[in-house]
């Protein structure tokens, strides 16, 4: 924990387990960091990187008032866990994620490591640890293959999970944009 904490705030990279998949995160205070995450994944700055919280209060921070209803639901059911719900950025979080700048998708992991960590760093801009495209690695030591990572490495044993639901909240009803772990008939809310 202390050494996950330490190159977070230094602006490092941190390959860590979730409870869906390896991933790579870095603090999104820190200037410059996420670039890193789109170079190690071969990834266009159009797609922008989800952000992990530590709980629904870190998370309605980042998102403009009023929170959609429908976000607040469906974290209320899945969290903590493997969904990623997409609202308005709060106009005044000007963390560099990607995108266009005018949304944020957050999730709560239902990992205690990762949420501990989004208690003592702040938000972590975080996505799966693989090349963009291609299937996530189990392991931890193939995913640092895989992505040419050669920080710090946090092993959490072979991970075979499935990507978190991705679901758009700035539309109504909502839309999934990612299939995953959570089916998407149980995210169609009014």
């Amino acid at each position: 924990m202390d050494d996950a904490v330490a190159v977070l705030r230094a602006g490092g990279v941190v390959l860590l387990p979730t409870d869906t998949v390896y991933g790579l995160a870095v603090a999104t205070t820190c200037p410059g960091a996420v670039q890193q995450l789109f170079d190690m994944k071969g990834r266009g700055r159009d797609v922008p990187i989800a952000v992990l919280v530590a709980d629904a209060d870190q998370a309605w921070a980042l998102a403009a008032v009023p929170v959609p209803p429908s976000a607040r639901r469906l974290a209320e059911r899945w969290w903590p866990g493997p969904l990623t719900v997409v609202v308005a950025r709060a106009p005044g979080w000007d963390a560099d994620i990607g995108g266009d700048g005018t949304t944020v998708g957050l999730r709560c992991p239902d990992h205690a490591l990762v949420r501990d960590l989004c208690r003592a760093v702040g938000p972590l801009a975080t996505t799966s640890a693989n090349r963009h495209g291609a299937r996530t690695p189990p392991t931890a030591a193939a995913a640092a293959a895989a992505v040419g990572h050669t920080g710090l490495v946090v092993d959490g044993g072979e991970l075979a999970g499935a990507a978190s639901t991705v679901v758009d909240c700035t539309v109504s009803p909502v839309r999934v944009l990612r299939e995953g772990a959570v089916p998407a008939a149980a995210v169609c809310i009014p």
